[in-house]
């Protein structure tokens, strides 16, 4: 299945401290894809849908290089999706004007608890769009850009992504340890660019609570 991402962009004045709770689309720009507050499993956030390729909904502002992003996210399959989508939905980071060259940590909610060890272990993914893809670094680099993590769909799961340099962390529901580490982030050192709420042409997901710490 050919993954189409959707990202929603955000971006802030530089050096700044940015909290956005996400309950509305209010000062965001949708490009295909629709918005609506949202109730969760009560908690108040945006519902994001896809309504054709490459959406985006930008709120202007600064570049992101290193620093922290936290933010609670919810994936899943959507009205007829096909059979091997799994509820795709993270951040991508130092998003770049063609808004299809960027950094991204996300999350396959249904490989959490999948009764296939295999499976499981493609639970949390790192790429580099667009020439390191998913495909291309699973082929290329088995097991180093992925790794497992219990999550499951329609659930809420909290991420906090560390990026220093070259340097990005993925800790995922408040745990001590990061479930997974990249010491080579393709974009390199000193790259930045935009924020972005994430999610694949296949998923309903929900977004809360977005803060990000630039340094």
């Amino acid at each position: 299945m050919k993954m189409v991402p959707m990202l929603l962009t955000v971006s802030f004045c530089q050096a700044q401290n940015k909290s956005m709770s996400l309950e509305t689309a209010a000062g965001l720009k949708l490009q295909a894809t629709t918005a609506a507050p949202s109730v969760l499993k009560g908690m108040k956030g945006l519902k994001l849908t896809p309504s054709s390729g490459g959406p985006l909904a930008i709120v202007e502002g600064v570049e992101f290089s290193s620093g922290t992003i936290e933010v609670d996210v919810a994936g899943e399959p959507g009205a007829g999706a096909a059979a091997g989508a799994r509820g795709f939905v993270g951040i991508a980071f130092r998003v770049q004007p063609d808004h299809s060259t960027y950094d991204c940590f996300y999350l396959r909610p249904t490989n959490g608890r999948a009764d296939d060890q295999e499976r499981r272990n493609h639970s949390a993914q790192y790429i580099s769009h667009p020439l390191h893809t998913w495909f291309k670094l699973r082929q290329e680099t088995p097991s180093k850009y992925e790794s497992y993590v219990d999550i499951q769909p329609a659930e809420w799961i909290h991420v906090k992504i560390e990026v220093d340099g070259v340097k990005a962390r993925l800790y995922v529901n408040g745990a001590a340890q990061p479930t997974l580490i990249v010491n080579d982030v393709k974009s390199g050192a000193a790259a930045k660019g935009g924020v972005a709420l994430w999610l694949e042409g296949s998923t309903v997901a929900h977004f809360a609570n977005l803060k990000i710490t630039p340094r």
